[in-house]
């Protein structure tokens, strides 16, 4: 047998779909700093990362066992969406019951307290609403999808957006540009309403 250790990412995940358990072991090994550091410096307590930190390796383990994983040689980056997919949801869940704030009110599509302490069918059109945007984000491009998941849904300053992507903050500014300028676009295109009547 050789050494599983010398193996690249993508070929320790198919021994892994293979049923080499030593494999995942060593992708996570491999990978924890990277996404347990990116996961804490987003959500800022020990603890909660540690539980997302928990619950992305499940995911990733259960995506892999479904064949969700298409191989393009960025496993890690596909580790850390879904991280970032799970502090995303985290923060939703948490402003849904009132305990995070942000203010940021840049973009009322994205959060208003027109929103909060809703009837039932407020939370209805609510939900409707955010389900639209959702499949506005998922039309552009990954780096305007990063951007504005790193700046409405977690918060993070311009500044904290472009270390965490490696880029200009003038680039990280460019991408939300683009991104808004886009989901405008795509908004009349698709003569969308995205307020409540």
């Amino acid at each position: 047998m050789f050494m599983t250790n010398t193996l690249n990412d993508n070929e320790l995940v198919q021994q892994f779909i293979q049923g080499d358990q030593n494999s995942l072991e060593i992708l996570i090994r491999r990978h924890k700093n990277r996404v347990f550091s990116y996961i804490l410096l987003i959500v800022k307590n020990q603890e909660l990362a540690e539980d997302i930190f928990q619950e992305t390796f499940i995911k990733v383990i259960r995506s892999l066992k479904r064949g969700k994983y298409i191989e393009n040689g960025k496993f890690v980056s596909w580790v850390l969406r879904i991280a970032h997919n799970l502090i995303i949801d985290h923060f939703r869940k948490e402003k849904l019951k009132g305990t995070v704030s942000n203010d940021s009110t840049e973009v009322d599509i994205f959060n208003s307290q027109k929103f909060s302490e809703a009837t039932i069918e407020d939370q209805l059109v609510n939900d409707q609403i955010l389900f639209e945007v959702k499949e506005l984000i998922n039309e552009l491009p990954d780096d305007q999808q990063q951007v504005i998941y790193m700046r409405h849904y977690m918060g993070l300053s311009f500044k904290e957006i472009a270390e965490q992507t490696d880029v200009s903050i003038n680039t990280a500014l460019g991408r939300m540009r683009y991104a808004l300028i886009n989901m405008r676009k795509l908004i009349e295109k698709k003569n969308l309403i995205l307020t409540k009547v």
